[in-house]
């Protein structure tokens, strides 16, 4: 299990003695597509370290309309609100990318956190990383083209990835984005004509990530380079 925890970059990015304190009470889940981590509003009783799985954090509106406001995968953990002094989130947590994670007691991480130590200054600067990444995905809604916040999504979940591929309908993506099934279908399209990206039944491959890159809006690299800066041990490829 000591090797497989390494696959969260903040578990890995703490002190052996930290690391240590918590492993026997890290407890492996499987995140299946479509779990429902937490319901906004609800009392959180763990936190999740994603190893393999991506969830998406969503808001969603009286209306039923959801959009995504970020992703987390195997850089970080899902739950902060726990330990910015709230027991709850105005959020849902959904398995976005079926996978596997570990999951630890709310009271457990309480009580790291508040011993003010490694786990708090990690865990702060990975929140300013998360905020940094929910402010931008605002900002890409409102002023970018959907090809490319598509282009910005994309790129964000490849980076919490083993591989090229993602598991994802145009709907998912749809219902993430807050956009139409059909603009998100144009766009992908698009994308798969220039070369960019192959879809068939529900995944996604991308083939030229430089070029996405290169077609992104600059909120992709914000995010990115933020994460970089506050989580030195986190790698991204």
């Amino acid at each position: 299990m000591a090797g497989e925890i390494r696959e969260n970059a903040l578990l890995e990015a703490l002190p052996d003695a930290e690391r240590a304190r918590l492993l026997s009470h890290l407890e492996p889940v499987e995140l299946p597509l479509g779990a429902v981590l937490y319901e906004a509003g609800t009392r959180l009783t763990h936190v999740y370290f994603p190893t393999t799985a991506i969830v998406s954090l969503i808001y969603v509106m009286d209306d039923g309309a959801t959009t995504e406001i970020a992703i987390v995968g195997n850089e970080g953990i899902v739950g902060v609100s726990l330990f910015m002094g709230g027991e709850s989130t105005t959020s849902r947590a959904v398995v976005q990318s079926a996978g596997m994670g570990y999951r630890l007691k709310s009271s457990k991480m309480i009580e790291e956190f508040n011993r003010t130590g490694p786990v708090l200054n990690l865990l702060l600067r990975y929140t300013q990383a998360l905020i940094t990444q929910m402010a931008q995905t605002a900002v890409c809604n409102r002023h970018h083209s959907l090809d490319q916040q598509l282009c910005r999504w994309l790129l964000l979940s490849l980076d919490r990835l083993r591989s090229n591929e993602l598991v994802v309908t145009q709907e998912l993506i749809a219902n993430l984005l807050g956009v139409r099934r059909e603009g998100v279908t144009e766009a992908a399209g698009r994308l798969h004509a220039a070369g960019l990206i192959t879809y068939r039944r529900g995944r996604i491959t991308v083939l030229d990530r430089a070029q996405l890159e290169r077609r992104s809006c600059e909120c992709y690299r914000v995010v990115k380079r933020e994460y970089d800066r506050l989580l030195p041990g986190k790698t991204t490829e």
